[in-house]
């Protein structure tokens, strides 16, 4: 196995728990149209998908609605919704721990919300390549995000691991057969298993 070279990130559920910014973020959208809240498994869809394929599935009951619900949607400014998600406090740690010998990328199903976020969290000089579901044909879980970000380094499957918390993100590197370190996610399947971002820094990869 070569060295590794890059570390790949999911965002939320990894860098962030934003969970809470999706529940008041989605439930807002359905409320708009006088719909009830998300339950628990919707809460979950929208956590992993693109924000296109999320306000499908919310209103998938109503399809009478959809149609608005995408327009309203894409009037919403999302930074309000900002302060909901909580980034994981030894992340900017483990970010220094990897610079300057290891490249860093972001593959996320977020979409024009990805670069307002890495700006209020002072993260966006600390990403070498950042590729959102705008920037591809296929989202996540098609691999097209991570062979868009291989080629740009022009590094090898073998030489990239990448960090994720959901099947989504199984599905996602399992296609080219990357190793996937699973955050905080004991029951996924994954090459290794993490709690905290410095724990992976003990890992036999480095």
């Amino acid at each position: 196995m070569p060295p590794l070279k890059l570390v790949v990130f999911d965002c939320d559920g990894v860098m962030f728990d934003s969970k809470n910014a999706n529940r008041v973020y989605y439930n807002h959208l359905r409320e708009a149209f006088g719909r009830p809240p998300m339950d628990e498994e919707e809460l979950e869809y929208v956590h992993m998908h693109h924000v296109m394929d999320s306000t499908r599935h919310l209103f998938r009951a109503y399809p009478a609605d959809l149609e608005r619900a995408e327009t309203y949607r894409q009037t919403l400014d999302y930074t309000p919704y900002l302060q909901y998600m909580l980034m994981e406090p030894d992340l900017f740690q483990f970010l220094d721990f990897l610079r300057p010998d290891y490249k860093t990328a972001i593959s996320t199903n977020r979409t024009s919300t990805m670069g307002p976020v890495l700006q209020m969290f002072s993260l966006a000089d600390r990403f070498d390549k950042v590729v959102t579901a705008f920037d591809v044909a296929h989202p996540k879980p098609h691999p097209e995000a991570l062979e868009q970000i291989l080629a740009h380094f022009g590094f090898a499957v073998d030489e990239a691991v990448y960090i994720g918390d959901s099947m989504v993100d199984r599905e996602h590197t399992a296609a080219l057969g990357m190793r996937l370190i699973a955050f905080k996610s004991p029951d996924l399947p994954a090459e290794y298993h993490v709690q905290s971002f410095m724990e992976i820094t003990r890992l036999p990869l480095f």
